[in-house]
């Protein structure tokens, strides 16, 4: 499917709204297929793409997650801590603490912390997001109970089983195509 999106849209400018979905969908299909190479290839492609283009920062930070997440496929988990800590001060910086973007980047940092065993600063990382979560998405929401869960459980988990929790690249195209 990655791929017919991709050559559907393939001949439209780089501005198109489309075509940089297709390319999104082209990254994330090959990384579900499991062509971890390949799909690095198309999220380092679309990174060029989107600043070459002037793409809004929360666009560029989207497409870095997907980056990250390929880098974790990868094994490859001190370029992904890296571009998931960017990721969260990029966030933090454009929305403050109390977006649910700045909040999910902030588990995404804490599990590429915990990938490398690093679960002391993973904790230190979620105990200032888990008062932010409770306060701005309540204390029964899905992702507050998930940073819950995982600081819970940090300390005793293997480093494998430490994932960011869901990606942090927008599913819609993004919006700053003509």
């Amino acid at each position: 499917l990655g791929w017919a999106c991709w050559k559907t849209y393939l001949g439209r400018p780089e501005t198109d709204r489309a075509r940089c979905f297709a390319m999104t969908q082209l990254g994330n299909g090959l990384s579900a297929a499991g062509h971890h190479e390949d799909a690095l290839s198309v999220n380092e492609a679309e990174l060029s793409m989107m600043r070459r283009v002037g793409a809004p920062e929360e666009v560029i930070l989207g497409t870095l997650g997907n980056l990250a997440g390929t880098y974790c496929d990868l094994g490859r988990q001190e370029c992904a801590l890296r571009i998931t800590r960017d990721i969260y001060q990029g966030f933090l910086k454009l929305n403050g603490e109390e977006s649910g973007d700045t909040i999910l980047a902030s588990i995404n940092y804490a599990a590429s912390l915990g990938n490398l065993n690093r679960f002391n600063e993973a904790k230190s990382s979620l105990r200032k997001t888990i008062p932010v979560a409770r306060r701005v998405l309540g204390g029964n929401d899905d992702l507050t109970l998930r940073i819950m869960w995982v600081y819970a459980r940090a300390p005793r988990r293997p480093a494998a089983a430490l994932k960011p929790v869901a990606p942090a690249a927008p599913v819609r195209p993004p919006k700053y195509a003509p």
